[in-house]
């Protein structure tokens, strides 16, 4: 009685074991709450475009990760690092005479940046796709630069448009700073080095 009471035990115990993985669902951190961890900000934006379907924007934000989640980041040479910071800060200083031609050119920077590190450079949208994997929360100054930098964003303000350069600059700097992992992630180095890329518009007095 007590050989039979101990297989059933261990039935039992096999079935909640297989249920459990059954719910999670496939692949590593893909349920609702590895994905919000995952994606934070990013996660709340994908659940407002689909009106508040949330399974739509997991099915959506699942798909980002089975398709970049193995993404390996390419080093940066001190040389390569340099010469990026050295454009940025000239960015900055353009900013001041020509904020929508600065804001443009920093779209084209981070987009080039990323290819450098090895992201996606086919079509901004998979390359802004694969950023948010890796970078979900500074991956929206990167939107914001590149909808300030298009005909659409043409008519901001300057305010507008400083922030926008501001928000994609945290980006910029991750993309700096970050090392790859032996995982095929990426560490997060600090971006307390660039503090000094600060933007204010002439006579802004900030």
């Amino acid at each position: 009685m007590s050989t039979v009471l101990i297989v059933i035990g261990l039935i039992v115990v096999f079935v909640i074991i297989v249920g459990a993985v059954l719910y999670a669902g496939p692949g590593k951190g893909n349920g609702r709450g590895g994905l919000k961890r995952r994606f934070g900000p990013e996660y709340d934006r994908a659940v407002a475009r689909h009106d508040g379907d949330t399974k739509a924007a997991e099915h959506e934000l699942a798909e980002r990760v089975s398709r970049h989640g193995d993404l390996r980041t390419q080093p940066l040479s001190a040389e390569q690092r340099e010469q990026y910071v050295a454009a940025w800060a000239g960015l900055q200083e353009r900013f001041v005479d020509a904020p929508q031609e600065a804001v443009a050119q920093a779209d084209q920077l981070l987009a080039r940046l990323a290819a450098e590190r090895g992201y996606p450079d086919t079509a901004y949208d998979d390359q802004l796709d694969a950023l948010s994997v890796h970078h979900a929360h500074e991956v929206d100054g990167y939107r914001t630069v590149h909808h300030a930098a298009s005909d659409a964003g043409s008519g901001a303000s300057t305010e507008e448009l400083r922030e926008a350069m501001v928000g994609a600059r945290r980006l910029f700097e991750q993309l700096i700073l970050a090392r790859p992992d032996e995982n095929g992630g990426v560490r997060h180095g600090s971006a307390g080095r660039n503090r000094n890329l600060s933007l204010r518009p002439k006579g802004s007095g900030a």
